[in-house]
């Protein structure tokens, strides 16, 4: 049998440290010892081999800590020494602070009275080894001081007394430490834990040990205590832990805390609980990533998650844009049969609209039924309203058709479904769809709002209907409904756009009147209105004004005032605008470029424009169609059809196909060049491409081509409309 043989003189908390030149390795480790007694005191620690008992008999197998105190008082008075023991396991538990190392000891018993040096260090001791000699049965080690109630530890009970619980209970943590004043905090919550103590006990005592002692409790307790918690279904106290741990702890990664949940329980159910709300914690404080992680390691561990962590993470996965994370964590709820509501899939149907997946979107929608979850009115907006921001003819009817299935599967319409309708219809340029959705929305009883009102008026207003705008303005004023600043930003916009100054000036003074504050889109329409009209003088006038009433200006001001000084050709003017946006921290963005490009080609310079796309490029700016196409124009203008129609290429080369401006601008240099074969050709290549042409298009053919006796080799594509 081993025994374990303690010497003391005073205190017997030790650290026996072995010599560098002996060959066993430590067998374990006592923690929690971390104070320094006051006192000097002397520990001896060994294994020994006893075979036979006092009396010669032979022992049972099972290995015994067998510790001899000699207590000061009594060795001065040369007193036997009082010896105590208890059993200790041959693999303890990590919670009896004691690790084996595994020794290469034979099988069978060693001799009788052999003694073997171990090694027992505290835990987290920091302190400064002091060390003294002794001779004897005992190899020669250094000796540390320590605490003196250390071997409680070895007790058969490892319960933490009656008084302990009741000072934590009644929360009197000043008698509390002053009773366990040489104690280690770890060593009295691993006790409690260790015991079954009232988890409200152990998490009262977890909280006040680690403010009050500045400590930070390993990862492996923080399980263990929620662990707790969980079988007490302490779920309220374990979010908030949770939170706080989090919150908390940025150096411990994801994989750590899944390894010691997996090792301080073995209960499915709570680890799942503890899992669940961790990936619920980590999306709470705005970790979205660590909560990504945390579900994915939660598949490879097996444990259940449910729709309480996984919605929040899909919602937040959703408002970072990270759409491919969001289709994996659902793809893996449908895998993992985690049972979603509908709530999940409207999540889903959001993210995959946001970013024009618009028939996967429907999809989801089917998955919805075949789960038994009825898609409602929330389902088929996000759907409708994903179809008109697509826009085009095509997509705005397919929005109309969701709204008639809604109708077939009685999922009653609310405003917000006809609101999105009309203003997908107006931005569509199709008012008239639009004001058929306005009249069956007051069909079916819905009143419209302040809402549904700006979406008509500003159609109107797009389309030039400016009577018919300012009558619907009286409409609403009349049902009670008050013109808010986007009503009048878009009649502001629609009477700029005719170049009517005056009674745009009169509706934004009438905003100031009505007690309304204008907005920055208030401000740069009038501005952009004045440059446009050649009254740069009132358009700064007007930006100074948005700064007196503490609204700054954009890159939108600066672009408009750019544009303004452009057409006027005051370049000097230009680059003073230019350094005052740098020195205010705004950074031009491709609008500001394709401004000045327009302005280079048009004073003859499409070389010096060219170098502006270079520097677009360095500084992260991409060229748009707008870019490329200006400046084929302006080499087109110059007769350098060569260059114009490398910028082509290089558009091309940089992922952006020919659109019908790309056609016209080249089909109108070959002609002016008198190519009029290639020029035909390029037509036919436009038309074989599936691009429509426009208005411009059909002027250009007209005016380059039929009048001057060329007939385009097209098959009467065009006759019909150039006859009409």
């Amino acid at each position: 049998m081993l025994k374990l043989l303690c010497l003391n003189t005073a205190t017997p908390n030790l650290r026996v440290k072995p010599d560098s030149n002996l060959a066993f390795h430590s067998l374990g480790r006592l923690t929690g010892l971390t104070r320094r007694s006051p006192t000097n005191s002397f520990f001896r620690a060994c294994f020994c081999s006893d075979s036979s008992d006092e009396s010669g008999s032979v022992s049972s197998s099972q290995p015994v800590v067998k510790g001899e105190v000699k207590g000061a008082e009594s060795e001065a008075n040369g007193s036997d020494s009082k010896a105590s023991s208890a059993i200790m396991p041959t693999c303890p538990k990590p919670e009896y602070y004691l690790t084996v190392s595994v020794l290469p000891l034979p099988r069978r018993p060693l001799f009788a009275e052999f003694y073997m040096p171990i090694h027992v260090k505290p835990h987290l001791s920091l302190m400064h080894s002091k060390p003294n000699f002794f001779h004897g049965k005992f190899r020669l080690g250094n000796i540390y001081t320590g605490n003196k109630h250390a071997l409680r530890l070895f007790s058969s009970d490892n319960a933490p007394s009656p008084i302990v619980t009741e000072l934590i209970s009644k929360q009197q943590w000043k008698s509390l430490k002053t009773h366990h004043k040489n104690a280690s905090p770890i060593t009295l919550l691993q006790q409690l834990l260790d015991s079954k103590t009232d988890p409200d006990l152990t998490l009262r005592y977890f909280k006040w040990s680690e403010k009050e002692f500045n400590l930070s409790y390993s990862v492996e307790l923080s399980c263990k205590l929620l662990h707790s918690l969980a079988n007490a279904k302490r779920y309220p106290k374990m979010r908030s832990f949770l939170h706080g741990f989090v919150k908390n702890e940025n150096s411990i990664s994801v994989s750590s805390v899944f390894h010691a949940i997996s090792v301080s329980g073995d209960s499915f159910c709570a680890n799942s609980i503890i899992v669940d709300m961790l990936v619920l914690a980590y999306v709470e404080n705005m970790k979205t990533h660590l909560g990504f992680e945390a579900f994915k390691r939660a598949g490879d561990y097996g444990f259940k998650l449910s729709v309480i962590s996984c919605n929040p993470l899909l919602s937040a996965l959703m408002k970072d844009g990270k759409i491919g994370d969001v289709e994996y964590v659902y793809e893996e709820m449908m895998r993992r049969r985690i049972e979603v509501n509908v709530i999940s899939f409207n999540t889903v149907i959001n993210g995959l609209c946001k970013v024009g997946k618009l028939n996967k979107a429907s999809d989801v929608i089917q998955d919805m039924k075949a789960w038994g979850v009825l898609p409602n009115v929330i389902t088929y907006n996000t759907l409708i309203s994903g179809y008109c921001k697509k826009g085009r003819i095509g997509k705005m009817y397919k929005a109309d058709a969701i709204l008639k299935e809604m109708f077939a599967i009685e999922v009653r319409p609310n405003e917000i479904t006809f609101n999105i309708l009309i203003d997908g219809f107006c931005k569509d340029e199709n008012l008239s769809a639009a004001m058929k959705v306005f009249e069956e929305m007051q069909t079916q009883g819905l009143k419209p709002n302040v809402v549904t009102y700006n979406s008509l008026i500003n159609g109107l207003c797009l389309e030039g209907r400016l009577d018919e705008a300012v009558g619907l303005q009286d409409e609403m004023v009349g049902l009670g409904l008050k013109p808010n600043v986007v009503t009048y930003n878009a009649l502001i916009n629609g009477f700029c756009k005719k170049g009517k100054m005056k009674e745009a000036t009169d509706l934004f003074n009438d905003v100031v009147k009505n007690g309304i504050s204008p907005t920055i889109i208030t401000y740069n329409t009038m501005i952009d209105a004045y440059c446009k009209d050649g009254r740069m003088e009132d358009a700064f006038a007007l930006r100074e004004a948005m700064v007196d009433r503490g609204t700054f200006p954009n890159v939108t001001t600066y672009n408009s005032l750019i544009a303004g000084l452009c057409r006027e050709g005051n370049i000097t003017v230009v680059r003073n605008l230019i350094n005052e946006m740098l020195n205010k921290a705004l950074k031009a963005d491709v609008v500001t470029y394709n401004i000045l490009v327009d302005a280079l080609c048009k004073e003859g310079e499409s070389r010096k424009a060219a170098r502006l796309l270079d520097e677009m490029v360095k500084i992260g700016l991409r060229p748009n169609h707008v870019t490329y196409n200006t400046l084929m124009d302006g080499y087109c203008r110059e007769g350098n059809l060569r260059a114009a129609l490398n910028v082509r290429t290089q558009m091309e080369k940089e992922g952006r196909r020919a659109n019908v401006v790309t056609y016209n601008v080249l089909i109108k240099g070959l002609c002016k060049k008198g190519k009029l074969e290639d020029a035909n050709g390029l037509l036919n290549e436009m038309l074989e491409k599936g691009l429509i042409p426009n208005r411009r298009t059909y002027e250009i053919v007209k005016e380059e081509m039929v009048e001057k006796g060329f007939v385009p080799d097209i098959e009467g594509h065009l006759y019909s409309i150039s006859a009409s």
